[in-house]
C-alpha cells in the first residue's frame, strides 16, 4: 500500500505546473485518440455480446443447430440478402444471408437496424402456415459457425464470418421464380387456365397474410417462388410487417417501382391495400408475360402513376371478367380496391374453358394482341 500511498501524495501535493514533473504525469487529454478507442472498444464489445448472446441466451424455438446445416451453392444474390441452397436435418432449404460486413466496420446504429430488420422478418415468417407461403425452416440470429462456400472457385475452403452473421432457413422451391416463367414464356404466353391457377395461388396467399394482418410490402414476381408442380408460394418477408393499427404509422417508399401504389410513392399513409395494387399489377404481369413500363424512368412511372393514373394498357383479347379484376386491384382510391378474400371469388368464378390467354407474339400483329381472337 505504500506505493499506491506514494501516488496519491504526489497527485495531491500538486499545487501548480512548476510543482509536476514528466515522471509524475500519468497522461494527456488532448492526445488520446477517442475515435480509435471507440472502435477497439466497439469490437471488443461486439465479440463479448457475441459469445455470452450464443452461450448464455435460451433458444429460441426457431434457432437452428449450425452443426446440422450444410450450406452447397449460390443461388441468387439481392437487395435484403444472399440466398443459397443447402440441407438442414436431411431437407432441402434455401439459405439467406444477411452479410454485416466485416466486424468493426458498420456503425452501432447500423447494426441494431439491422438486426432489428432480421428479427422482424424471422418474427413474421415463424408464425404462418399456409400452401402458398413459403414454409419457413428455422433461423440463426447470430453465429460464426456458418461455412459458406467461397463465390469464388479458384478459392478453397469458406468465407471467414463476423461473428453477427443471421441466416433464414426456408424450404428450397425447384420451379424457381414467377418472373423467370413469365419471361420464358414472354413470346408464346401462357394459357389462360395457367395464368388464372398462378393469380388464385398468389391471391390466397396474400388474403392468408392480411387476414394475420400482415402487409408484405413488396409483391412482385420476382418474391413469387414456384415449386415442382408450378404451385406459387410467396417469399421474402424482408420488408413485410404487421399492419398498424393507425395507417398515420405505415408510411415511407417501400417497394419496387412499377408494383408501389399511388399512396406509397406519393409518401402518404397506407395498408393492405397496397398488396392489393400490387397484385393488380402482378396479374396484369402474368396475363401478359411482359413488364409494366419498361421504356420509363423511376420519375416518369413515378409522376405518372401518381398524377396522370398512369397504368398498364390492358390486351382487348383480355376476357372482361380477368381485366375487371386487374383494375379494381389498382384503383386510385385504395378504398375502392378490394379486400384479397373477395379477390380470390372474382379469379375462381371466371370459367377458363374457352380459353382467353394473351395471343402469341407469332399469331398476332402486336403483344396487346388488339384482334379479335382469344388466346389460347
Amino acid at each position: 500500500m505504500k506505493g499506491v500511498g506514494s501516488l496519491s501524495e504526489k497527485s495531491i501535493s500538486m499545487k501548480g505546473p512548476g510543482n509536476l514533473s514528466s515522471k509524475d504525469m500519468i497522461f494527456r487529454a488532448d492526445k488520446v485518440d477517442l475515435k480509435n478507442l471507440d472502435v477497439q472498444l466497439e469490437k471488443h464489445l461486439s465479440r463479448v455480446w457475441s459469445r455470452n448472446t450464443e452461450s448464455q441466451k435460451p433458444k429460441e424455438v426457431w434457432e437452428i443447430d449450425p452443426s446440422k446445416l450444410d450450406i452447397r451453392y449460390l443461388i441468387a444474390q439481392g437487395t435484403y440478402g444472399t440466398v443459397y441452397r443447402g440441407t438442414y436435418n436431411n431437407q432441402d432449404v434455401a439459405v439467406k444471408l444477411l452479410d454485416w460486413g466485416e466486424d468493426g466496420l458498420a456503425t452501432t446504429a447500423e447494426t441494431a437496424a439491422l438486426r432489428t430488420s432480421f428479427q422482424q422478418e424471422v418474427s413474421v415468417w415463424h408464425k404462418l402456415d399456409h400452401p402458398n407461403v413459403t414454409k419457413f425452416v428455422g433461423a440463426s440470429m447470430g453465429t460464426s459457425n456458418l461455412k459458406i462456400p467461397s463465390k469464388n472457385p479458384s478459392t478453397d475452403g469458406y468465407i471467414n464470418l463476423p461473428s453477427r452473421a443471421c441466416c433464414v432457413l426456408v424450404e428450397y422451391l425447384s420451379g424457381g421464380t414467377l418472373k423467370n416463367l413469365l419471361y420464358k414464356n414472354r413470346k408464346k404466353k401462357l394459357p389462360f387456365r395457367i395464368v388464372i391457377q398462378l393469380a388464385l395461388d398468389l391471391s390466397r396467399g396474400l388474403s392468408y397474410l392480411h387476414s394475420k394482418k400482415i402487409v408484405h410490402r413488396d409483391v412482385k414476381a420476382e418474391n413469387m417462388l414456384l415449386d415442382a408442380h408450378r404451385t406459387l408460394k410467396i417469399a421474402d418477408f424482408g420488408v413485410a410487417r404487421v399492419e398498424a393499427q393507425n395507417p398515420q404509422d405505415m408510411t415511407g417508399e417501400t417497394g419496387t417501382l412499377g408494383y408501389m401504389a399511388p399512396e406509397v410513392l406519393d409518401g402518404k399513409p397506407y395498408n393492405r391495400k397496397c398488396d392489393v395494387y400490387s397484385f393488380g399489377i402482378c396479374l396484369w404481369e402474368t396475363y401478359c408475360c411482359d413488364l409494366p413500363y419498361p421504356d420509363l424512368s423511376f420519375a416518369e412511372v413515378s409522376s405518372a402513376v401518381v398524377r396522370q393514373n398512369l397504368r398498364p394498357e390492358i390486351p382487348r383479347c383480355c376476357p372482361n371478367a380477368l381485366a375487371n379484376v386487374m383494375k379494381k386491384c389498382w384503383d386510385a382510391n385504395p378504398e375502392k380496391r378490394p379486400d384479397m378474400d373477395e379477390v380470390v371469388r372474382l379469379l375462381e368464378s371466371i370459367d377458363t374453358s374457352k380459353g382467353g390467354g394473351m395471343i402469341p407474339e407469332d399469331k398476332a400483329g402486336g403483344c396487346f394482341c388488339f384482334a379479335s381472337a382469344r388466346g389460347p
